[in-house]
């Protein structure tokens, strides 16, 4: 789950990471108030969405003055972003984010992420802030500064030290990013994120440090314990067809293709997907109703899939470990009743009672073709949608 930019800032701040003063708003008129309580005449004008690039497509503003102001807002509230990182369709901004202003000297990036590799916490710190950290690992790999935390001792002071030092930073400034690195990884471990980022974290000319941005993403495993944190998602930034799996345990994944793909098991269906491009097709979504599903599930499957209109067939591959693949055929012969799908529906079954279920879907008197193999199945609904084979 992710947060937005004031959202991460106030947490943030709780932990004693130096932010600008801002407020988000909703409205025109919160906006002048939210401007003239802050003071000044300069203001930062910033759209709240959930994907990074904003600034590169006028979602991110400094304005002067009440008219520039009014004019910004009024630019970016209600409508859709489109940034290198959203679909062609952009994301809606509901909120936006009126922040004082700071004199830049210079803009560092710092990270909180779970390396895998090295089953640790790990910082990543540079000096090439305001860059995409990917560009700047791709280009310049030498810029970056990666910190392996041990898990039983915690940050340690000389790491935050090392760090401040890498950075080029005076003696005060490292005190101020040891406090910044403790409260971060308090901050990481405490509300079980996956990815805290400051970029940039700049240097005033005063000498001083803030984060000018926040991301702050959680690991939706742990919400369930983060209740205060969940009920502050967002639910206009996400795909609604990926939202809707959601609430029914289904794990959804739009994509560009034309063949719908419904599978048990997340690793089954990244080799359907693959299988279904080599063999000349493109996916339409991924789509992993789950080890143990059922035939409720199955039919709002099908639903998932049917409201894309990209879709020229379905794949339905089941392998049946916990769940029998008779229960499964008769859940897809309801669905297909249920639904009324007109288009072509190809199911491979294997696993737990797999003949009775094909024999099921046989006699079903429905235009379903089956499949035995894998690979057969994934000719078959490629040449169903139209494709090569």
């Amino acid at each position: 789950m992710n947060l937005h930019e004031y959202q991460a800032k106030q947490l943030f701040a709780e932990y004693g990471v130096p932010v600008l003063p801002g407020t988000p708003v909703t409205s025109l008129d919160e906006a002048v108030s939210a401007a003239q309580q802050l003071g000044g005449n300069e203001w930062m004008v910033k759209a709240q969405i959930h994907a990074g690039g904003r600034g590169k497509v006028g979602g991110v503003k400094l304005v002067a003055g009440e008219e520039q102001l009014k004019a910004a807002v009024s630019e970016l509230l209600g409508k859709c972003l489109v940034t290198s990182q959203t679909g062609k369709e952009g994301l809606p901004v509901n909120t936006v984010l009126i922040e004082q202003t700071a004199p830049i000297a210079r803009e560092l990036y710092l990270g909180v992420l779970v390396d895998r590799s090295r089953e640790r916490v790990t910082f990543i710190a540079s000096e090439a802030g305001g860059m995409d950290i990917e560009q700047v690992a791709a280009e310049t790999p030498e810029k970056i500064i990666a910190l392996a935390v041990n898990p039983v001792v915690g940050l340690q002071p000389y790491q935050c030290r090392r760090t401040g030092f890498a950075l080029h930073l005076d003696g005060e400034q490292i005190k101020t990013l040891t406090r910044i690195m403790s409260g971060l990884y308090r901050l990481f471990k405490e509300k079980d994120a996956s990815l805290l980022e400051i970029n940039p974290l700049i240097v005033t000319t005063s000498g001083e440090l803030v984060a000018l941005d926040a991301k702050m993403n959680l690991d939706d495993n742990a919400l369930y314990r983060q209740q205060t944190l969940a009920e502050q998602h967002d639910e206009s930034q996400e795909e609604p067809r990926e939202l809707e799996a959601r609430r029914y345990g289904l794990s959804y994944v739009a994509l560009d293709g034309s063949i719908g793909c419904m599978v048990n098991g997340a690793g089954l269906a990244m080799a359907t997907m693959d299988l279904i491009k080599l063999a000349g097709g493109e996916p339409a979504n991924f789509l992993d109703v789950g080890g143990g599903t059922t035939a409720d599930k199955v039919a709002e499957a099908f639903k998932l899939i049917l409201s894309d209109n990209k879709v020229k067939a379905i794949l339905v591959n089941i392998f049946g470990g916990i769940v029998r693949c008779d229960l499964i055929a008769e859940g897809v012969i309801t669905a297909v009743k249920e639904v009324g799908i007109d288009i072509p529906v190809v199911v491979r079954l294997e696993g737990t009672n797999a003949e009775q279920g094909r024999a099921l879907l046989s006699e079903s008197g429905l235009s379903i073709i089956t499949a035995e193999r894998l690979t057969d199945a994934a000719r078959k609904v490629v040449q169903a949608a139209g494709g090569r084979i």
